[in-house]
């Protein structure tokens, strides 16, 4: 089973759009998931991983977060472990 972490600043605010990242992926994948973690960091990070793999970096995609990329590369990976 794929876990999902989801590293984010906490001085920049980013708190809100990990709960929602967070929720979103529970709500589409369920319990697909062995478990979506959150934690707390700093420089403005908010890094998405899959089983120690980045899935969404903001530093590489870019400041607006991409919920629909995080969701298809979840959904990619646990389609391929079926």
């Amino acid at each position: 089973m794929t876990t999902v972490e989801i590293e984010y600043c906490v001085p920049c605010g980013l708190l809100e759009s990990a709960i929602e990242t967070q929720t979103q992926l529970l709500n589409e994948f369920g319990q697909d998931l062995e478990g979506v973690t959150l934690t707390p960091g700093h420089g403005g990070v908010f890094v998405v991983t899959a089983d120690g793999e980045v899935i969404w970096d903001k530093e590489v995609h870019g400041g607006d977060l991409d919920l629909d990329l995080i969701i298809e590369a979840i959904d990619d990976r646990l389609s391929a472990e079926a």
